[in-house]
């Protein structure tokens, strides 16, 4: 017997498991996504700015606004974001921190051996 799925059943089953942290301003809601949903680029960009973050010396503030560029769904809504947050670090770190949390890969089970 055949399992029939539609792609529009995958993808919506994708969003639900790998959605966006979504921030409204005003009219304008801020999408920050799923690194699974990243292109390449950005995901190897992302992955730059947290191996950075961890680094002696580094400066916190310039480092979080480059990832929330990258993670952001358009550049639009990066520079609206971080035009509202200004230059508060403890929002910038707040924001990244709920959006590490929500995108983090379920832990591997041990295996039944």
């Amino acid at each position: 017997m055949s399992n029939t799925v539609s792609l529009d059943d995958i993808r919506a089953a994708a969003e639900a498991k790998y959605g966006s942290l979504d921030i409204p301003l005003g009219s304008l809601t801020v999408r920050l996504l799923n690194p699974l949903r990243l292109s390449k680029k950005n995901r190897d960009a992302l992955t730059s700015v947290q191996n950075r973050l961890d680094e002696d010396g580094a400066d916190q503030e310039v480092l979080l606004r480059e990832a929330l560029t990258v993670i952001a769904e358009h550049p639009t809504q990066a520079k609206a974001l971080l035009k509202e947050i200004g230059e508060d670090l403890a929002v910038m770190a707040t924001i990244f921190e709920r959006y590490a949390a929500g995108t983090q890969a379920g832990e591997a089970s041990p295996s039944a051996a």
